[in-house]
């Protein structure tokens, strides 16, 4: 099939890609001009692991393009990706500007009928407003042009994102022709064949599952940090409450681990999007507030511990942070914890000396730039010495097993503040470290 992407971030670059990797034509199209160079040039602008090999190996072969042209792109397609971001607005909206330009565009340059496709996270509605726009411009030029809008939301997991396309654990479509059904049934036909992963939908309804899927994992990490919070005051030991409740099929162990809060691109943006829609239409969504609060207050619960153990002026102590990015195996660092800790302890007087296998650029030159009290380092052991104290923050596999002879032996004192809760309390202990972890009194 021949397919556009509009837009080569996150979303746009993989699905883009993997579409290629199945022998689609694929052209991706970007309105940064040095982003498209550099695509072309086989630099490949954000970090996740099979994506770069990937992206080379079909640049080469043909079957994926990059340009900055729209009107070349849709000529030579007849499936278009919509994937430009739809970032947080000042209310908690989600900002469509960016969507209803690329349809305004679509509707300006459209020569023959095509099927435009909401791969972007939109709220519900969002299609009617992309048809509306592309219709207006079509009857601008006085064409009888006819398209089918529909939406395919995505459910990449950073760090997994590829598998997660490749392997599918389900295709959300939602269109309200049958032929723009077939379309992408025989579009994602590949991806599916071990078993039917497809399902099938009205717009709205397709829409609406995006938001709940997020609303939903987000609102198991809240509720567990709730508990986590509630465990510690009472004596008792998350870690083995994690387990207690894991073990019930109908709960499982996904999303059900403490620590000191959510971030990136989706859950934070999502929540608070999926809980304005619902106030738009006259509901207040109490649970849904709650999971934002607590999030909210769960990134300070690290940096609160640190101030109780070292108290509120910092100067003169300095703290080796471990993990910059949201999570693993990316390098996002979008609404991520180290942001809020370190801002807490730095804003105290504290110096930072932080280590992250991949998210020290975006940390040095977006989240923290301006942060003279931040020091970058190339080692994890490295950032400890002669640091007061050891943040874990990103549960990067390198962190699991380290060294905690060496830890001990470059750290002032042996203290360690876990915010994944990756280590065993007693063993460090009984090696003569004091060990802050969440859910369980120090």
């Amino acid at each position: 099939m021949k397919i556009s992407v509009i837009g080569t971030g996150y979303v746009g670059l993989v699905s883009g890609t993997c579409f290629a990797e199945m022998g689609n034509g694929v052209i991706c199209v970007d309105i940064d001009e040095k982003k498209v160079e550099s695509l072309k040039n086989g630099i490949v602008p954000i970090y996740e692991p099979g994506l770069e090999k990937m992206v080379l190996e079909n640049y080469k072969k043909g079957n994926l393009k990059f340009t900055t042209d729209i009107k070349e792109a849709l000529d030579n397609s007849n499936i278009c990706f919509i994937a430009v971001g739809t970032p947080m607005g000042e209310d908690g909206s989600a900002d469509l500007q960016y969507v209803l330009a690329v349809a305004k565009s679509i509707g300006e340059n459209m020569k023959h009928h095509m099927f435009i496709v909401d791969k972007s996270t939109v709220p519900v509605g969002t299609a009617d407003k992309v048809r509306e726009t592309i219709q207006k411009e079509l009857d601008k030029r006085g064409s009888d042009l006819t398209f089918d809008v529909i939406s395919n939301p995505e459910f990449l997991k950073e760090g997994d994102a590829i598998n997660d396309f490749m392997k599918p654990d389900r295709v959300v479509v939602g269109a309200d022709s049958p032929e723009a059904i077939e379309v992408m049934r025989e579009l994602y036909a590949p991806f599916t064949r071990s078993r039917d992963r497809f399902i099938a939908m009205d717009v709205r309804s397709a829409e609406m599952t995006k938001y709940t899927a997020n609303a939903m994992l987000a609102t198991k990490i809240s509720f567990m940090n709730e508990i986590a919070n509630i465990c510690e005051r009472v004596g008792a030991d998350v870690n083995m409450v994690r387990h207690g409740i894991g073990s019930d099929s109908r709960i499982g162990y996904s999303f059900i681990y403490p620590g000191c809060g959510y971030g990136g691109s989706c859950f934070p943006k999502d929540v608070q999007a999926l809980a304005k829609t619902a106030k738009e239409y006259g509901y207040t969504p109490k649970i849904l507030d709650a999971v934002e609060e607590v999030n909210y207050a769960q990134k300070k619960v690290i940096s609160n511990k640190v101030i109780e153990r070292f108290g509120e002026n910092l100067e003169g102590k300095v703290f080796a942070i471990w993990g910059l990015a949201f999570k693993p195996e990316t390098d996002d660092m979008r609404e991520a914890s180290s942001i809020t800790i370190i801002n807490e302890l730095t804003k105290r007087g504290a110096r930072v000396k932080a280590y992250d296998p991949k998210a020290k650029d975006e940390a040095q030159n977006f989240y923290l730039k301006g942060n003279d009290r931040v020091e970058y380092v190339d080692s994890k052991y490295t950032a400890l010495n002669g640091a007061d104290a050891l943040l874990l923050i990103t549960e990067w596999k390198e962190f699991r097993s380290p060294d905690f002879e060496e830890i001990k032996k470059r750290l002032k004192n042996p203290i360690i503040f876990d915010g994944r809760n990756q280590y065993n309390k007693s063993n460090l202990e009984k090696m003569g470290f004091e060990y802050h972890q969440i859910g369980v009194k120090s």
